[in-house]
């Protein structure tokens, strides 16, 4: 069943509380599946392994470009070098891209949102 990505789970940012199991905890609430976490909002993210991960599947990343600068990717439990077109396509809108499994991107994400800076985070959801 796809997930319904007309809406946003929450309409700000939050850190993340708790994952695993196939999901994630935050501000109170859980989700089942992969996040995509923005300044203005944290989304369903259709993704469950890193070689999906591409330009369309991070869309709103590259359309929220003008308030982010850093983007941390959550590979899941899989580690995985960013492919250089993908990069590139971020260093366009000057955006630097860091990814690792999704648990340090996480602990890194919770970090910097508590510094207050511009991130936006796609987590990969771990078993």
């Amino acid at each position: 069943m796809p997930i319904d990505q007309s809406a946003p789970h929450l309409p700000r940012s939050a850190s993340i509380d708790a994952y695993g199991k196939g999901g994630f905890a935050f501000a109170g609430m859980s989700h089942r599946g992969s996040l995509l976490c923005l300044p203005d909002a944290v989304w369903a993210w259709d993704v469950e392994l890193p070689k999906q991960i591409d330009k369309q599947s991070l869309a709103r990343v590259l359309d929220a470009a003008n308030s982010i600068d850093t983007l941390i990717i959550g590979t899941g439990t899989d580690v995985w070098l960013v492919p250089a077109e993908l990069r590139a396509a971020f260093r366009q809108v000057r955006v630097v891209i860091d990814a690792m499994q999704t648990g340090p991107a996480i602990r890194t994400y919770n970090v910097m949102i508590g510094e207050r800076r511009r991130v936006a985070a796609a987590l990969i959801a771990v078993p």
